[in-house]
């Protein structure tokens, strides 16, 4: 078995593509495997797994963490999802950009986004499930958020009433994390 990476407009940003064997019985495949993610130039040394289940317009994030830097591996195990992530680096060519596109359970496609990046999602089915590895162990002490419709990024989610916790609703905009001195941490 094979997976592949296809790139998005932000370089850093990945689908990871997995291969499906099918038949009369169901699917296999493989969701992450060690030596392929060498070989492709991915991280692979992921320290904590984590799995969420949300209702229909439930936007989560945008979330990231510096302390330690946190990148994810994300996938849609259950339902329709759309995945996101914006570029949150001081002085990138690309701050403040995102990609966002609708992952699901058929599809099995993933999406990984580094460090540096602030991640959300929004469920489009009646119900999903979303599972993400991560490269650090989370730590609420150095983890923060960008409004999820902060203007100055322009994100076109597929929800127009979404249901945000009253955290993400909260949430500090691009510009205000630009000016904390823990956004250094993220620096082009």
């Amino acid at each position: 078995m094979q997976l592949k990476l296809t790139d998005t407009h932000l370089k850093e940003v990945k689908i990871v593509v997995p291969e499906l064997f099918r038949d009369e019985r169901g699917f296999f495949t493989e969701v992450f495997r060690v030596d392929q993610f060498k070989e492709l130039g991915m991280p692979y040394q992921f320290v904590q797994f984590n799995h969420s289940g949300s209702v229909k317009n439930v936007v989560r994030g945008l979330h990231f963490q510096w302390e330690p830097p946190m990148g994810k591996l994300m996938r849609v195990s259950v339902g329709e999802a759309f995945l996101v992530a914006v570029d949150i680096r001081k002085g990138s060519p690309t701050l403040g950009k995102w990609f966002g596109d609708v992952f699901s359970a058929r599809d099995k496609k993933m999406l990984w986004a580094p460090p540096s990046f602030a991640r959300g999602f929004c469920v489009v089915s009646e119900f999903a499930e979303i599972e993400y590895l991560t490269t650090g162990i989370y730590n609420n002490k150095a983890e923060s958020g960008i409004l999820w419709n902060d203007p100055a990024i322009g994100i076109k989610w597929p929800v127009t009433d979404p249901i945000l916790s009253g955290k993400d609703e909260k949430a500090q905009t691009l510009a205000e994390w630009l000016d904390h001195p823990n956004s250094d941490n993220f620096k082009y």
